[in-house]
């Protein structure tokens, strides 16, 4: 994945609907921020509600381990959780863990000053990984492609408060994705003297450069706009299909969607999609059943 630009693209960044978000950090977060932030762009709260919850080696880290390219970051910290942390354990791939556990982990993360990214969408998330930026595929994509923004950013974005910033450099070191920068104060008295800059296109709203601020120059403040997620894996993948123009792909080709629960959750999805998007999918369906359907929600 990190050679093949051209299926990072296809992954990451075509489309409205990304597979992963990010999720803040609650360590940082403000008293009055904390208030803004809904359950389910808490790491904390996934792992409190998860049915089941598995712990397995980063398969990021691992990989550059194999290349001798990876960091000192913990290796046995990503998680997964409900049915999918079921089928991992189950099968010898990930072990479990309970609640306790798993928020210490994600404590050991933030320490590590390691970025939560997870599955896109509100209900059962399945994975949290505990990503850096020189390992992680999704944050090197995020780098890489960052103004087409292929992975989804939290609802806050930091805000430097100039006079305090001593331009140390250390909110810089830990940005994994480059957002933040180190540029000229402009101060005629100390002509040398740095301050730092943020690239918003490109932040993810994490809150990692947070820990490394002792001036306390950095706060996170609520973006302009929240940050839309899917309700659920069905609706994620549906979304991500249309937008990419493989409905018919998913409909025909995955043998799991043959059964009739299935079926009838992607239609159920569709059927509650915007107008757009539901024109989107019937021109690639090409069904006139689906089409049949549409017409007679409208109508009731």
């Amino acid at each position: 994945m990190n050679v093949e630009e051209d299926f990072i693209k296809d992954l990451f960044i075509t489309g409205e609907t990304q597979l992963g978000r990010v999720f803040v950090n609650e360590n940082v977060l403000s008293n009055e921020n904390a208030l803004h932030v809904l359950d389910y762009e808490r790491a904390s709260d996934v792992i409190k509600t998860a049915s089941s919850i598995g712990v397995g080696i980063c398969y990021c880290r691992h990989k550059m381990e194999h290349l001798g390219k990876n960091c000192d970051a913990p290796m046995e910290i990503c998680m997964t959780f409900n049915n999918t942390a079921d089928s991992l354990t189950r099968h010898g791939i990930a072990r479990k863990a309970d609640v306790a556990e798993g928020l210490d982990l994600l404590q050991k993360a933030r320490e590590a000053n390691l970025v939560q990214f997870g599955e896109n969408v509100q209900e059962k998330v399945n994975f949290i990984c505990n990503c850096c930026g020189c390992c992680c595929e999704a944050l090197i994509a995020a780098r890489k492609f960052g103004f087409e923004n292929p992975v989804h950013t939290t609802s806050f974005i930091p805000r430097i408060t100039e006079e305090k910033c001593n331009g140390c450099g250390k909110c810089v070191a830990l940005c994994p994705v480059e957002a933040l920068t180190l540029v000229s104060s402009n101060d005629p008295h100390k002509p040398n003297r740095k301050k730092a800059k943020l690239i918003q296109d490109i932040c993810l709203g994490c809150g990692v450069c947070l820990n490394g601020c002792d001036k306390k120059a950095i706060e996170l403040h609520s973006r302009k706009e929240r940050v839309i997620t899917p309700v659920n894996s069905v609706h994620r993948v549906v979304l991500m299909a249309i937008e990419r123009g493989k409905l018919q792909n998913l409909l025909f080709d995955n043998h799991v969607l043959f059964s009739h629960r299935a079926m009838a959750a992607v239609l159920g999805v569709i059927l509650k999609l915007p107008p757009l998007k539901q024109f989107m999918a019937t021109e690639q369906f090409k069904s006139r059943y689906l089409v049949s359907l549409i017409r007679r929600q409208k109508i009731t």
